[in-house]
Order: C-alpha cells, then sequence, then structure tokens
C-alpha cells in the first residue's frame, strides 16, 4: 500500500497496480459517517478472467493481469442478466451489464496508515441468483466501511443461465458458486495491500448472497478462509435445486434455444460448448426469460436455475452442513425483514384473487416439507391458525405470511438454534421498518434493510420499499449499519453507542434484536 499525501491511492495486487479514488461521495454521506476516517474506493478490479469466448460456461479463470496502473474510479459491467422481478419493490435499474469484464469487485477502505490490518467484509448481492451486480450504487460500501471501520468488499458472479446451467459433463457445474469461491481467495490473498486482514474475513449477503455466504462458510475447499457470516434474509425454504431436475431444466432450455439433436449426447460436450459459446449473450437471456415464464406459478419464488445439490460447493444444503457443525467456530449474524414475501405476492392479481383452497394447494406443493408431517394436514393447520390470528385478513395475506416463515424466517431461527446448540451462539435480528408514507401493502418487505445496512439512502430514488426516509432512518442507518459492521469487527455487535444485543439461545425467551 503506497501513502500519496493525505490519501493512499495506488495499490499493487497480484495482477497489477490500481488506483483508487476517495471517498465517501454521494448526498448523505456525511450523516452517515460524521467523524469517521476518509475512504478510498476501488472499483471494477477484475477477479478473473473475462467469461467470454472459450470461458462462457467454464470455471473461472486467473485474470492474466495488466500493465501500467489500473483506474479504479469506476464500477465494472455487471453480469449479463433481465431485469429484476423485484423491480416494483427496489426501483428500476439501468442496464450496464457486459459479459467481457463482469467479474469484478470493489474495495472501499478507510485510509489509515499503511501497514493497517483492518477486518474486512466480502459482500455478495442477492438477485434470485438471476440479477444484480456488486457495483451498483446500491451497494456503495464507503459509508459502512468508515462507520465501522472496516474494508468492504462487493463482488459479482455469473447469474441466471451463465451462472448455473447444470452440464456438469461438460464443466458447467455450480458455476456463480465457483465464481464467488474465487472472489474469496482473491480477497485473501490482495486485501492486505488494501489495508484489509486476511485473516479476518466474514463473508456476508442477503437473499441469494446470504445463501452463497454460508456455502463459503462451510463448503470444505473455502470455509478455512471465512472467520464470520452475515446472512441477511436467506431463502433457507428453499433446497438447492437436485440434480436431475436441474438436468431437466438444462434440456428445456437448450430446446428453446434450439440445440438439442444438434450437439447433444453423451462424447458431444465438446460441440455443445461450442454451439453455447457461439450465440449471442441476448439469446441466452431470452431463452431464459421465456423458460421462467413458462415455469411461474403464482406463490412460487423458485428461479429457473439456481445451486445445484451435489455440485461444486454444495454437497449438501447449507443449512444442513450448519446444522452438522460445519460452521466450526465461525460466528453467525444471521435475519430477516418482517413481511419478506411481500416483495414477490403483493403485486400479483392472481395471489391477490386466491381462496383458502388456493393458498393450501401452494402450501402443499412449494413447501411439501413444511406442512407434511407426522401424517396430518399440517397446511390446513397453519393457515387456520393464522386465520384465527388475522380474522379480517384475506386469504392472499395470509399466504404472504406463512411463506414469509417457511421460506425465511423458520430457517433462519433453526440455523441460530442449532449454533446455540454447538455452543457458538449466532446473534439474531428481525428488521421492521417499512416505508414511511405507504399503504402498508408492502411493510418491511425483502430487502428493505438494505439502504440502512449500506446508508445509501439516495440511490433509491422514488423506491417504493423506502419510501420517504427522515432523520429518523438516519439513525436506524448508523444502529443497523454499525451492529453489522460491529459483528465484522469484533465478532460482536456490541459497542459504543449501540443497544446491547445479546445472543440467541434456545431458551423460552431466546433473544432477537429488532431494528425500526
Amino acid at each position: 500500500m503506497a501513502a500519496v499525501g493525505e490519501w493512499w491511492r495506488t495499490v499493487e495486487t497480484e495482477r497489477g497496480l490500481v488506483c483508487g479514488v476517495p471517498g465517501p461521495a454521494g448526498d448523505g454521506a456525511e450523516t452517515a459517517t460524521a467523524g469517521a476516517p476518509p475512504v478510498v474506493a476501488f472499483r471494477g478490479l477484475p477477479y478473473a478472467a473475462s467469461p467470454v469466448g472459450g470461458l462462457r460456461f467454464a470455471p473461472p479463470r486467473p485474470h492474466e493481469g495488466w500493465s501500467g496502473v489500473k483506474d479504479a474510479a469506476r464500477p465494472g459491467p455487471a453480469v449479463p442478466q433481465s431485469p429484476s422481478r423485484l423491480e416494483r419493490v427496489m426501483g428500476p435499474r439501468t442496464p450496464d451489464w457486459n459479459e467481457d469484464g463482469c467479474l469484478n469487485l470493489n474495495v472501499w477502505s478507510p485510509a489509515e496508515e499503511p501497514g493497517a490490518a483492518l477486518p474486512v467484509l466480502l459482500w455478495l448481492h442477492g438477485g434470485g441468483f438471476s440479477s444484480g451486480s456488486g457495483g451498483w450504487d446500491w451497494y456503495d460500501g464507503a459509508r459502512l466501511a468508515a462507520l465501522a471501520g472496516i474494508v468492504v468488499v462487493t463482488a459479482n458472479y455469473r447469474l441466471g443461465a451463465l451462472g448455473y446451467l447444470h452440464l456438469p459433463e461438460a464443466g458447467a457445474d455450480n458455476l456463480g458458486l465457483r465464481d464467488q469461491a474465487a472472489a474469496l481467495r482473491w480477497v485473501h490473498a490482495n486485501i492486505a495491500a488494501f489495508g484489509g486482514d486476511p485473516a479476518r474475513i466474514t463473508v456476508g449477503g442477503q437473499s441469494a448472497g446470504a445463501y452463497a455466504a454460508l456455502a463459503l462458510a462451510v463448503a470444505p475447499r473455502t470455509r478455512g478462509l471465512v472467520r464470520r457470516v452475515v446472512a441477511q434474509s436467506g431463502p433457507w425454504g428453499l433446497p438447492p435445486q437436485d440434480p436431475a431436475d436441474a438436468a431437466e431444466t438444462a434440456a428445456d432450455f437448450l430446446g428453446l434455444l434450439g440445440v438439442p439433436g444438434k450437439v447433444t449426447g453423451p462424447g458431444r460436450e465438446d460441440e455443445l460448448l461450442a454451439e453455447l459459446r457461439g450465440l449471442p449473450v441476448e439469446r441466452l437471456l431470452d431463452a431464459y426469460d421465456r423458460l421462467a415464464a413458462d415455469r411461474a406459478l403464482p406463490g412460487r419464488v423458485a428461479p429457473p436455475m439456481y445451486p445445484v445439490r451435489g455440485g461444486y460447493g454444495l454437497p449438501v444444503a447449507p443449512q444442513e452442513a450448519a446444522a452438522g457443525g460445519a460452521l466450526g467456530s465461525a460466528r453467525l449474524l444471521i435475519g430477516t425483514v418482517r413481511d419478506e414475501m411481500t416483495a414477490f405476492l403483493a403485486f400479483d392479481e392472481r395471489v391477490r384473487a386466491f381462496t383458502r383452497d388456493d393458498v393450501l394447494r401452494v402450501m402443499r406443493e412449494a413447501a411439501a416439507g413444511e406442512f407434511r408431517t407426522g401424517g396430518t394436514d399440517e397446511a390446513a393447520r397453519t393457515y387456520d391458525d393464522l386465520a384465527r390470528l388475522r380474522p379480517d385478513a384475506p386469504p392472499a395475506a395470509l399466504l404472504t405470511e406463512a411463506a414469509t416463515g417457511w421460506m425465511f424466517r423458520d430457517g433462519a431461527t433453526r440455523i441460530a438454534e442449532h449454533r446455540a446448540a454447538q455452543g457458538t451462539p449466532a446473534y439474531v435480528y428481525r428488521f421492521d421498518r417499512g416505508p414511511d408514507g405507504g399503504d402498508g401493502t408492502l411493510g418491511a418487505t425483502h430487502c428493505a434493510d438494505l439502504p440502512f445496512l449500506f446508508g445509501t439512502f439516495d440511490a433509491y430514488p422514488d423506491s417504493p420499499m423506502l419510501g420517504r426516509p427522515g432523520p429518523e432512518a438516519d439513525r436506524l442507518a448508523r444502529a443497523f449499519g454499525g451492529a453489522l459492521g460491529a459483528f465484522v469487527a469484533t465478532g460482536s455487535p456490541n459497542g459504543p453507542g449501540l443497544a446491547e444485543w445479546r445472543p440467541y439461545s434456545c431458551g423460552p425467551a431466546p433473544e432477537v434484536m429488532y431494528f425500526g
């Protein structure tokens, strides 16, 4: 790390020199970081070679490097993707993807003296394994880095068919997870040059990113690099895709591309890959969109392609591995928002028209493992219990409440219970703040905590899930971001100016921290 005047900006990585820029920037930065040290941002750093040409549908390869000093002032391109299905909740994004150069990451580090060794957070974005980018201003890490005195890293990884098409015989095997593992290894190898401590890496994320963070922390090949885990709104009710189902999905996808019959079959993997690598990426995105539309069912949140059980990095479900003790001594902070499933169901007219029988059908099909136990109809019992608690709620609202439990909250609770039983208690939270001025439709919906972790309110103009943040939002951001940042720094979300937060226990009154 080289000091340049008041700011250090030029850093030497394994593949070449990079030049960062001072931060934070943007409206409201002073509020979240008053009195904190300035931050230097390094954006768009390649952690692997571009997955183009012969590297499309291949495991990530090391980047070839560059000569001179690489300008790291701006984010790199996102991974190719279609618009998110949560745009009506979070707000739209202008497409900024490019397959060439998409495997990049971003680093924000407080401008400390050379030789500093700060705790590190590698944070993985959500998006249903189908959308998102670590370079978007939603996830700008400058304020969090300054608030907590940590190094923040966000990373892209391949999505949709590019990341999760299941063709293991051709080497396409949980490529998105492989990318995340490559990003973690890059951080471990290079973060000291940015003032970070490679022995104190927390892997965190939200939604699909939380699922991936826990997977990295329990997988045999990567768990030794992870000190702590932050898991926000992980879809724990979504089991890994069954290999047979993933193979069927891959066949349907190839059919939409017009590939089967020409080059599929044993011993023809190279021909198949050549065919797929020769197609414009737009055709792959279009086929994935059609596949998603064909498989869409009211109340169903699973994307067509996502991590496959038994594939790279996923011998079993990450929550199952954690229950078996694979987290070891790694500390865990885990939580949900109060009304997770409104993001997926509130605007679906088909769901709004549901009857009790419709809801029971969805519960039995989408969460059979939760509601078919002991030979009884647990779905009907759960529905009727909710109806007694909320007698004026329509069936759609009861489905939303039940699905929030089986997809998100119940799994987080079970993971925390296992950690407590293993002697390394987790810290558990629930985020309850809904949009100011809203009509109550969304409540504290999926992703509602993100602006408060990063303090990036200005990046969400007219976002329905955020509403109109006032002074109380700044205070909540300092409390939420401060607690999660303290956990990254020390293994405890407690610290000066923060509310006391005790670890989760399995007793009659388990500890849960409520925000907002």
